[in-house]
């Protein structure tokens, strides 16, 4: 995923466990899959209004928690 997000300039959010699919189907204004026949890997465009999420990977490939330990 870090090379992907870098190569393609993208990014990985996250957003708390549990309360992560409340928070995505409230904010959510649109989205569609990328590559659907992937099933729970499918990469997906959303767009999304006041969704409280952190940048996990950035576009630099950068990982939030690769130096957690």
């Amino acid at each position: 995923m870090r090379e992907a997000c870098r190569k393609h300039g993208g990014f990985y959010l996250g957003s708390i466990g549990g309360p992560a699919a409340r928070l995505a189907q409230d904010a959510s204004a649109r989205s569609r899959a990328r590559i659907s026949r992937a099933g729970m890997e499918a990469i997906w465009r959303i767009e999304v209004e006041d969704f409280p999420a952190f940048i996990v990977i950035d576009d630099k490939g950068n990982d939030f928690f690769a130096n957690l330990s």
